[in-house]
């Protein structure tokens, strides 16, 4: 299995195709959510929530991340006793029914709050599912993997969280564009989650043919598993050390890179720089399809120059440039800026009357769509609220910015600036599979990398959206407050890195 003989290959490429297809699906599962949080949040709170809306759907999202850590502990622990095989088949199971049943979740109007508290409950599911899918992914690949080669091979699981993200930002557009903005987003964003148990089911299917890895089934054979995986991690100093030296050198450096560069990244330009639903995530998906295939590149790289240095230096590059790429989003759509000198076209004003939330107000919303000479669009709407019995008399008025596309030449930049951040997302994340399977020995490896990976990428990094998006909310912050959460994560996690860990070129660590 470990040979370089052409069955061999054929093996290899049987096992990295049946786990990452399975690993695709769970984190589409995952990210859906996320990439929908505006629109879910629309409809689990009422809807005069406001800003808080948001706020408590991105809380939710990152319930799921918190969990992580006890489903690595739970789920990691079963792979190291009965095997990586059946393990991440039932991490599969439970993230796709999980999913399937959050489509089904009737909104906040239909039962009150017990639509989001269900939700909650499902997103915490799915976050133990995830802490146990990745983990057992990786190991088993990284134990077919011929020597020499472990970080080219187990970089093929690695795109799977970003083409995850991928496959679901494009389904959900292509869904939205199938059915109209409003139709979407009454009822059409449920699609997303319920397509995934079709695709679930397909890899379930090709997951029962595979079969176990053979460095377990040697270690199984000869009575070397592990008794007690939790205490053998946990207990023995050096191999705490090895965990807690994976988490902080490492994987919460990893995390903030990964769900800045293209969570974040979305998040804000849709919130903050008030980008089309479409066009925020038409930018994020060129940027992956640019990006993804470095991933294989700096995990085969890593083959040869080992793995510590590629993955700092995306950390160092993110604490650097961060600040300046978002301050640039935000000057780009200054259309306020823009329209003192460059208004092109203003159209016709649509005007739409109703009731305001308290159902006895009057509320007119009147809306124009501006454009400005370098092509750049955005609708103005001014909400006015017209208090019962003071016909004539605005009580209260506001005005906003939505929808903003931008100039084909603005728009290739955000896109060049967006792909940035994924192919640092990519240094960090092409080779840390590779770079965990090898700190640990095979008897608890699933337990060991596992842990650290979750709470470095699930807890530090999934909090991004959440924490900066709370942040850049307080009071006397600017759009840009919120940045400091991961650069200073990623500032940390680098000098500790850079101190700590060996630049480790596969040596046979693993035989």
């Amino acid at each position: 299995m470990r040979s370089e003989n052409p069955n061999a290959t054929q093996s290899i490429t049987q096992v990295i195709a049946a786990s990452s297809l399975g690993t695709l699906i769970e984190w589409y599962d995952f990210y859906i959510f996320g990439s929908l949080a505006v629109i879910i949040g629309q409809q689990l709170f009422p809807s005069d929530a406001g800003a808080s809306a948001l706020i408590n759907t991105l809380a939710i999202f990152a319930a799921g991340f918190i969990v992580r850590p006890f489903g690595a502990l739970v789920f990691g622990r079963l792979g190291d006793l009965i095997g990586r095989k059946y393990t991440f088949l039932l991490t599969l199971v439970l993230m796709g029914g999980s999913t399937f049943l959050i489509g089904l979740i009737p909104s906040y109007s239909s039962i009150g709050y017990a639509a989001p508290i269900l939700v909650l409950i499902l997103r915490l599911v799915q976050g133990l599912a995830l802490g146990g899918e990745y983990g057992g992914a990786a190991t088993y690949v990284a134990e077919h993997a011929p020597v020499g080669k472990r970080g080219f091979f187990t970089s093929w699981i690695q795109t799977t969280a970003t083409l995850g993200l991928f496959l679901s930002l494009g389904i959900i557009v292509l869904t939205k564009n199938m059915l109209g903005s409003e139709a979407f987003a009454d009822w059409g964003w449920r699609i997303p989650f319920l397509v995934s148990i079709l695709l679930v089911g397909v890899s379930i299917y090709i997951r029962m043919k595979m079969h176990e890895s053979p460095v377990f089934t040697k270690l199984k054979a000869e009575g070397k598993v592990s008794a007690n995986p939790l205490k053998e991690s946990f207990q023995k100093k050096a191999n705490f050390k090895m965990v807690l030296l994976a988490l902080f050198g490492a994987t919460m450096g990893q995390g903030v890179i990964w769900y800045t560069g293209q969570f974040y990244a979305q998040s804000f330009l849709e919130n903050t720089c008030k980008l089309d639903f479409n066009e925020s995530r038409y930018i994020l998906l060129w940027a992956i399809l640019f990006a993804t295939p470095f991933f294989v590149v700096f995990g085969s790289w890593s083959d040869k120059v080992g793995r510590k240095w590629i993955m700092l230096t995306g950390m160092l590059l993110g604490v650097i440039c961060y600040r300046p790429i978002y301050q640039y989003f935000i000057d780009a759509t200054n259309v306020r800026e823009f329209e003192k000198t460059s208004l092109a076209n203003v159209s016709e004003p649509v005007t739409e009357r109703g009731l305001a939330t308290n159902k006895t107000d009057s509320l007119i919303t009147t809306t124009v769509v501006k454009t400005l000479a370098s092509g750049m669009t955005f609708k103005e709407v001014k909400t006015e609220t017209i208090a019962a019995g003071q016909i004539g008399s605005s009580s209260e008025s506001a005005v906003a910015i939505k929808d903003v596309t931008l100039s084909s030449s603005t728009y290739i930049m955000v896109i060049a600036l967006v792909f940035f951040q994924v192919l640092l997302v990519t240094m960090v994340y092409g080779p840390i599979a590779a770079f965990l399977v090898e700190l640990f020995p095979t008897q608890i490896r699933y337990t060991s990398m596992s842990l650290p990976y979750h709470i470095g990428n699930g807890v530090f990094g999934g909090l991004v959206p959440f924490i900066a998006t709370l942040v850049a909310s307080f009071s006397g912050s600017t759009p840009l407050s919120g940045l400091w959460y991961p650069i200073g994560i990623a500032a940390l996690s680098f000098v500790i890195g850079a101190v700590y860990i060996n630049n480790r070129v596969d040596n046979n660590v693993m035989d």
